[in-house]
């Protein structure tokens, strides 16, 4: 395993092309993020999306909302200074705690009125999915919103070892860690819609994947008005979002490869946004691009439900 002074040091070498980073990363053996702060490896036997069959509506469907438990944690705390009742967090599973989270002083007010509104939208997806799943859905996992933001930051060469980042510090580091979500949440509903059997379903996740993609949006926007520096920082979170997630470079910054234009919808040649299967947000969220492991980074014990593994 390559050290993190290694680690960030490849990655803020100022020679180095988006592609090269994400080259060199995944060279590394960043597949090991493991080091810089996933904790839970291995899992016995195979998980769900794995079966024959294909997972089930239900499966998917508590898969996404694990995925909102954070969201909605994240901007519950930055804008209101407080995350979801137990009764918004109950369910099958064991239920875990939140590590970390506070409110934001923010500064600026369209920003301040940015998280209000993103964050309700997610408090509304989350009641959104436990009244669809009903007694099938899946209690909150244990979400951790300090560590992992700090061990997100130090593989991306955000910052040094030894040092913090903390999201709910100020309105740019703010926008930086919805930056880390947004992006991942659209991904997410677009990989699983042809897994969703149920016409009924599938029309309620495209139309939580639209409200996500609106998100991205906004938040790519503020980011990208702040200027080449903190375009910079958001080009090596999307480096790293790709080294862990396979081979395949997906993921786009806020310029095209560093350049001067905008690039605020991350898409194909035909303008179709990509998508990346569960074990792929797995890899993102657990902060670690190998196989066979089910817990760290953002999640420290894992997901509740069968897609947990990637």
């Amino acid at each position: 395993m390559f050290g993190k002074a290694l680690v960030n040091d490849m990655i803020t070498r100022s020679s180095e092309t988006a592609h090269d980073r994400r080259s060199m990363l995944r060279g590394a053996g960043l597949l090991g993020l493991g080091a810089l702060g996933a904790t839970a490896l291995g899992a016995a036997g195979a998980s769900a999306a794995n079966a024959a069959d294909g997972p089930s509506d239900a499966t998917v469907l508590n898969f996404a909302l694990n995925l909102e438990y954070l969201e909605a944690e994240f901007y519950s705390y930055a804008a209101f200074g407080h995350g979801l009742t137990q009764s918004m967090a109950d369910g099958n599973g064991k239920m875990g705690g939140v590590t970390g989270g506070r409110k934001v002083l923010f500064k600026d007010r369209a920003v301040r009125q940015y998280a209000e509104e993103i964050a309700k939208d997610e408090l509304a997806h989350v009641a959104f999915l436990r009244t669809a799943l009903g007694g099938a859905k899946v209690s909150r996992p244990a979400i951790d919103l300090k560590a992992s933001f700090t061990a997100a930051a130090v593989a991306a060469g955000v910052i040094k070892q030894g040092e913090t980042f903390d999201p709910f510090a100020n309105d740019v580091n703010f926008l930086l860690g919805a930056f880390i979500f947004e992006d991942v949440g659209v991904t997410a509903y677009k990989g699983a819609a042809p897994l969703i059997s149920n016409k009924t379903y599938l029309e309620a996740a495209a139309g939580i994947l639209a409200v996500e993609a609106y998100h991205a949006g906004i938040v790519r926007s503020a980011l990208f008005e702040l200027g080449a520096d903190v375009q910079g920082i958001a080009q090596k979170i999307s480096d790293v979002r790709d080294a862990v997630d396979g081979s395949t470079d997906l993921d786009q910054g806020l310029t095209p490869d560093g350049g001067a234009s905008a690039n605020i919808v991350p898409a194909d040649g035909d303008a179709i946004a990509y998508g990346r299967t569960p074990q792929q947000v797995l890899n993102i969220v657990y902060l670690n691009g190998a196989a066979g492991v089910s817990g760290g980074g953002f999640y420290p014990q894992g997901l509740n439900g069968d897609l947990r593994t990637t």
